[in-house]
């Protein structure tokens, strides 16, 4: 499937089959959000592949009773790993040894404080990092789609409660859960607003 193809037949599913979805394939839907683009190329992201029965039912109910995220064979927490942007010094130096990026003064600066950088701007982490794995995340959406699965965004859900269940380590946050499997519902496309109303 091509990806304009893909970005067309996405749709929120609501309704999964009872049909495992292959270690071969979730691997490719993983492999997808690995290689997403981020800012500073901190890929500011971790992922949580839950498949057990019993977890999906706590997170059913930890998402405000949302069945389908019980009945989705996986659902992949996306997490926001606070700590990343500490090696921002660091991936801006592998960028430019590789002669990925042409280096500014602020980059070099930041890569010579390397560990030392003492600044840590936390509300321009959360919005950077939330951007990141927003990417990462619809890389696997597409992915997923292009593969013949279906994907649901799930934000409605108890956050602490999820992290707390899902053991998260410290330092990273549950942005978003991605049920994921093997459509069981064909939904028409949403109502879009046109070129005209989104150019300014």
């Amino acid at each position: 499937m091509e990806v304009f193809e893909a970005i067309e037949a996405r749709r929120s599913i609501r309704s999964y089959r009872d049909e495992p979805v292959p270690r071969d394939i979730l691997d490719k839907i993983l492999e997808a959000g690995r290689i997403a683009p981020s800012s500073s190329n901190v890929q500011s992201w971790k992922f949580k592949v839950v498949t057990d029965a019993a977890t999906r039912k706590q997170l059913r109910e930890l998402a405000f009773g949302q069945k389908f995220v019980e009945q989705a064979p996986v659902v992949i927490a996306c997490c926001l790993d606070m700590e990343a942007f500490k090696e921002r010094g660091k991936r801006s130096l592998e960028l430019m040894i590789r002669g990925k990026v042409r280096p500014n003064l602020e980059m070099i600066l930041r890569s010579a404080r390397g560990s030392r950088n003492t600044e840590f701007d936390e509300e321009r982490v959360v919005i950077n990092g939330a951007i990141n794995v927003a990417i990462a995340t619809e890389n696997m959406v597409l992915a997923a789609t292009a593969l013949g699965l279906g994907t649901c965004w799930v934000r409605a859900f108890d956050a602490p409660a999820v992290e707390r269940l899902l053991d998260v380590p410290e330092g990273l946050r549950v942005l978003a859960l991605l049920p994921l499997g093997y459509p069981d519902e064909s939904p028409p496309p949403r109502p879009r607003k046109s070129i005209e109303e989104i150019l300014i």
